[in-house]
């Protein structure tokens, strides 16, 4: 690898052609090259002796194409994104080509902070998400922008990154250890792809800090690509990597892949469960159930326009609680926020498995998202298997929920009135949450006259029905 002050000198090298007074506008071409130069690429000023430019070499204003492109080429060698030079801001789609609005909206982030960091690169940028969101391309693509402009960029896989270091120790490397350590650290802007996609060593962990340390300490631009989360990453580096003021964290795809899907909404449940889908006319309701209906559907839509607090779904099953809680997470994603839905006894089996060999996702790290993940929707709560481990779990999460005030949406059947545990207690606490009772008849019960489904919200006129509790935090 050519060591980074000789490339900054090459990079230097003056093209007179730009500046000299006394080239031709548009100097005449014949067979063997340009009339100025004859094709020898350079030549001497016809002045005066004495003048400043007397007995100087310049090179030929023919030659300018040749040096830039010669320049450009020295760059990409450099910066290793030789091969990754197809991976420019042109060659992506903006908004992404995720499976849902919330993966969409998070990568057109993504890209629109990749744009504004290559016109003005500053700080540290860190761009989180699972394989295959496209962390990688947009990182190449500020990298490419910038050696466009004429700077220098260093690229590296981190993996790629510590074995290149590893191997500088050897008798028979080209390339002594210092020297490309240094380069890494003094790269004008650097690119370090994957970290935490290893278990580094002690050694490429004590690598990493010193370069992570260092840029941050002179304020040197800096991009980084995260797979998974910034939990698994070294905590040392990624206090710096996260440090308010000098760094920017930008999440995009789909959180949920990393967890095996555990936590995300399928598809098929966004589309149909919608505020517009959802029939406030019920299965043949009474007026009073008819007002249930609407009063759960008024609160739903104002939680979904702005949370406050928790929000509690009661009722018996097939009256709509997950309906509504599915389209409060629809709103949500389609304004970028990451959404974590689980049915309870999923989530309790989940837990379990983690503590299988087979498992890829430890159990300390499940449980952490699960309770700081900022929306939390809980379905069916009551309903799991109550053994006294399933209840030390939930209550390990609700309780750390309670006392962060993160906002969370539960569904239960029945109601907490009679409940005298724990978890019933923060649930029942007016002061942060509102629950919502729905008296209605199943919507699945096909003995009873069903009116057809059509999109359509409350009316104007509302059963006396109110929420119980209603506090807020």
């Amino acid at each position: 690898m050519e060591d980074l002050s000789e490339v900054l000198r090459k990079l230097a090298t003056r093209d007179s052609s730009e500046d000299n007074p006394y080239r031709d506008a548009e100097p005449d071409r014949e067979d063997d090259g340009c009339s100025r130069c004859r094709g020898r690429g350079w030549f001497t000023a016809d002045v005066p002796v004495g003048d400043p430019a007397f007995g100087q070499v310049v090179t030929c204003g023919c030659q300018g194409d040749r040096v830039a492109q010669e320049r450009q080429a020295r760059l990409l060698r450099y910066s290793n994104l030789a091969s990754m030079k197809r991976f420019t801001f042109s060659t992506l789609t903006p908004e992404g080509r995720g499976p849902d609005s919330g993966v969409r909206r998070r990568f057109q982030a993504a890209y629109e902070a990749a744009v504004a960091y290559a016109d003005r690169a500053e700080g540290f940028l860190v761009l989180v998400g699972p394989h295959g969101a496209g962390k990688t391309h947009l990182a190449a693509a500020i990298g490419n922008r910038l050696i466009s402009q004429g700077q220098v960029v260093f690229f590296s896989h981190v993996p790629d990154l510590l074995d290149h270091l590893r191997s500088s120790f050897s008798p028979s490397s080209e390339v002594v250890y210092s020297d490309l350590f240094d380069q890494v650290k003094a790269a004008p802007l650097l690119i370090l792809d994957g970290i935490g996609s290893s278990n580094p060593s002690p050694w490429a962990q004590e690598k990493l800090r010193q370069v992570i340390n260092h840029r941050f300490n002179m304020e040197m631009p800096t991009v980084v690509t995260c797979t998974g989360s910034l939990r698994d990453v070294d905590p040392y580096v990624a206090s710096r990597m996260m440090a308010e003021g000098h760094s920017r964290v930008i999440e995009l795809g789909d959180p949920a892949v990393g967890r095996g899907r555990l936590g995300a909404i399928e598809p098929e449940m966004l589309r149909r469960m919608t505020f517009e889908k959802f029939d406030v006319r019920g299965n043949s309701p009474n007026a009073d159930q008819r007002g249930s209906l609407e009063g759960a559907y008024l609160a739903a839509k104002s939680f979904a326009a702005a949370p406050d607090g928790w929000l509690a779904l009661l009722g018996d099953t097939g009256v709509g609680k997950t309906h509504l809680a599915v389209a409060i997470a629809n709103e949500q994603m389609k304004n970028g926020r990451t959404v974590f839905f689980v049915l309870v006894s999923d989530l309790l089996d989940y837990l379990r498995f983690t503590y299988s060999p087979e498992s890829t996702v430890t159990y300390d790290r499940l449980l952490d998202d699960v309770k700081n993940t900022p929306l939390l929707l809980l379905d069916d709560l009551g309903r799991e298997h109550s053994t006294a481990w399933a209840v030390e779990k939930l209550y390990q999460i609700i309780s750390h929920r309670y006392n962060s005030r993160l906002h969370t949406i539960i569904t239960a059947v029945g109601d907490f009135a009679d409940r005298k545990d724990p978890v019933a207690s923060r649930v029942k606490d007016p002061s942060l949450c509102q629950l919502i009772h729905i008296d209605a008849p199943d919507y699945r019960d096909s003995g009873r006259h069903s009116p057809r489904r059509h999109a359509r919200g409350p009316g104007t006129g509302l059963s006396s029905v109110t929420p119980q509790g209603g506090g807020r935090q």
